[in-house]
């Protein structure tokens, strides 16, 4: 490695080859991340300040808004600075601080919503035992496991990947610091932490989604076998919304990190991780919204004594 000049910095490509759209691609993002922070403040919000959202389901739905606010802070605000900036370099430690975040925020989210699965499971097929078995404590405590294991679990790939040599080229063909593409540009062995990301990706993805599977086979053997519709009814309606975060989420982060041949990054594999960062945080709280009879309720009470206040202040 003597021979060679080390690698300090390097430049995210991101969509350089859009030239000419970088600035209606600047102005979209930039909507889409507004709406995005709009949208989880609003549920972490209404969540706190309604004693009616005050159970376990609205706990963790709250966490799962604060998870989504956070990853995609650690990717859309540096994309949107390199979508009209002509120098996109950063530094070797700032790529690795960034994919520390984001992954290890990503792989709290996945183990979020199993916990969200747990909850809905207790709560519909043993609902005499919910409010013991989900109490306030357990509650915290599952959030607080959550975050201690997503964060844990990458601090070893990422003190690895501090120890590569990088001696050229420096371009990642992406809009952040992905790890496949920055392990492609390593001249030293990587071969050991791919095979850790891989393993990784299984456990907090596969596992995960196994688990999610697992509870919701539950659900639905222990909702057919009741006589009500209504009840059945209630019962799909509460998991409706988590199933299509699921669905969403687990979707683009298999293709990208459970596949063969994820290492060579493509224009295909950077559309998938915009809808994983940008679209799918953005849609969730209009999901969990739109599909949640009593979240709707509360939004609108709270816009009902808004309406009322401005108008008694207008008389």
């Amino acid at each position: 490695m003597a021979n060679h000049t080390m690698v300090k910095d390097f430049v995210l490509r991101g969509f350089s080859h859009l030239r000419e759209f970088q600035v209606l691609l600047f102005l979209f993002i930039l909507l889409v991340y507004m709406l995005i922070m709009l949208g989880n403040l609003s549920i972490i919000t209404i969540t706190y300040l309604d004693s009616r959202l005050h159970s376990p389901m609205y706990f963790f739905l709250c966490n799962f808004s604060l998870m989504e606010l956070l990853v995609t802070s650690t990717v859309v605000p540096r994309m949107l600075v390199d979508l009209l900036s002509t120098h996109k370099t950063i530094s070797l430690a700032e790529c690795l601080t960034q994919s520390f975040f984001y992954f290890s925020l990503g792989s709290t989210d996945f183990l979020i919503l199993t916990a969200m699965a747990f909850d809905r499971y207790v709560a519909i097929c043993r609902p005499l035992h919910y409010p013991t078995i989900m109490s306030s404590q357990v509650c915290v405590r599952l959030v607080v496991a959550c975050w201690v294991v997503g964060f844990f679990c990458i601090i070893s790939p990422t003190i690895q990947k501090s120890r590569l040599w990088f001696c050229g080229p420096n371009v990642i063909d992406h809009f952040f610091c992905d790890s496949a593409p920055l392990l492609k540009l390593s001249c030293s062995e990587t071969h050991h932490i791919e095979h850790m990301d891989f393993f990784l990706s299984l456990l907090f993805v596969l596992t995960t989604m196994l688990l999610i599977l697992i509870s919701y086979i539950l659900i639905v053997a222990s909702v057919l076998r009741s006589p009500s519709s209504s009840g059945r009814h209630k019962a799909f309606s509460t998991c409706a919304s988590h199933l299509t975060v699921v669905v969403l989420g687990y979707g683009s982060a298999i293709f990208i990190y459970v596949r063969p041949g994820k290492g060579h990054s493509t224009d295909l594999d950077k559309v998938v991780a915009l809808m994983t960062s940008v679209v799918t945080p953005f849609l969730n709280p209009f999901i969990f919204t739109f599909r949640n009879e009593k979240v709707k309720e509360v939004i609108e009470d709270i816009v009902k004594k808004i309406l009322s206040r401005d108008s008694g202040a207008f008389r």
